[in-house]
């Protein structure tokens, strides 16, 4: 089973949640679409209803058409081991982890049958001790959102996992709203994290937008996971929280980019050396502005720069001004110390 890794690059997971709306072919349609936009992981979420939530459960926000209770909605989500062991098996075979958040030790139980790459700790699962205990006994990688929860909560948590024995951990920057206004997003909070915890730092990201996650990677943050849609015409709460597979494409090329420039450190003084043919015909050298007679005295309004290099350089204008001329120029002629008497300055002749 692939672990998830962070290490050698920056990771990119799609988050599907529940955008398949119970659909399993809806289910692989989304691994086959965040595996072409190059993502590294798809995440599902495993909901086993009569093991996570009493039958009164209120609604979030009430979007279902044809589910009572928020408990018949969690019943139409699930999906049978076997089914939850084909879109693994797809996942691997699109070059994907996978993964999927547990929101019960039954849950817990099912992925670790059918094998996950790491483990989603969803926001409010945050404070459930079983079940922290449940994914750290594995000893796999663990992904903590911190969506819904102050320091204290994450200081207990990421306590817990690491007493437990689990492996490679991250937490994740998140804000529990969908979508999540820019001034919320928390970008501030990721060195936070690293400096407070000793581990890697991500955004779990409800922005819609690939903004925060691009932000991230510039400001050390390794695990990227936004929520998918196939279309911004989808059904469901979480479209507006949803990036579309084009944009996660882009999201993909801007991280890459960006971790190739943020690994290779610049040298300006080695660039300068490497690009001196490219200096000598961009840069600018000093001409005579009109026709200028021998004998002349230059001002500073004798002279222009122009291209291409060659000559004296213009950075040298100032140093000429007072310098004689040796013999006649003509208007635009490149200028060369064999034209300058160097013995003596105007000022200085009698």
């Amino acid at each position: 089973m692939t672990v998830l890794d962070w290490n050698d690059r920056p990771v990119v997971i799609g988050e599907v949640g529940q955008a398949h709306d119970g659909s399993l072919g809806t289910a692989h349609a989304f691994i086959d679409a965040i595996a072409a936009a190059g993502a590294d992981a798809v995440k599902f979420q495993t909901h086993i209803a009569a093991a996570e939530s009493r039958t009164d459960e209120p609604w979030r926000v009430k979007f279902s058409y044809c589910d009572d209770t928020r408990y018949e909605y969690w019943k139409r989500m699930e999906f049978t081991p076997q089914a939850w062991d084909g879109l693994r098996q797809h996942a691997q075979d699109r070059g994907l982890a996978f993964l999927s958040s547990p929101f019960s030790l039954e849950a817990v139980e099912l992925l670790r049958h059918v094998g996950v790459a790491a483990w989603k700790v969803a926001s409010g699962e945050v404070a459930n001790p079983q079940l922290l205990d449940a994914v750290a006994q594995t000893g796999q990688p663990v992904l903590l959102s911190s969506g819904m929860s102050g320091w204290f909560e994450l200081d207990a948590a990421v306590a817990r996992l690491r007493a437990g024995g689990a492996g490679p951990l991250a937490v994740l920057q998140c804000t529990s709203a969908y979508p999540v206004a820019p001034q919320r997003v928390g970008l501030n909070v990721l060195g936070e994290i690293q400096q407070r915890y000793g581990c890697v730092a991500g955004l779990s990201d409800h922005s819609g937008t690939i903004f925060p996650a691009l932000a991230t990677i510039v400001l050390g943050g390794r695990v990227i996971e936004v929520h998918v849609t196939l279309s911004r015409e989808m059904f469901g709460p979480d479209v507006a929280a949803s990036v579309t597979t084009s944009e996660l494409r882009t999201l993909v090329e801007g991280v890459r980019y960006l971790s190739a420039a943020l690994v290779a450190p610049v040298d300006k003084d080695q660039v300068a050396t490497e690009l001196a043919p490219m200096r000598a015909l961009f840069g600018r050298s000093l001409v005579a502005r009109r026709a200028l007679p021998a004998g002349h005295v230059l001002a500073a309004s004798d002279l222009t720069a122009k291209k291409p290099a060659g000559g004296i350089p213009a950075v040298r204008l100032e140093s000429l001004v007072g310098s004689r001329l040796r013999r006649a120029l003509h208007a635009d002629e490149l200028i060369h110390e064999s034209a300058l008497d160097t013995t003596e300055h105007a000022q200085d002749s009698t």
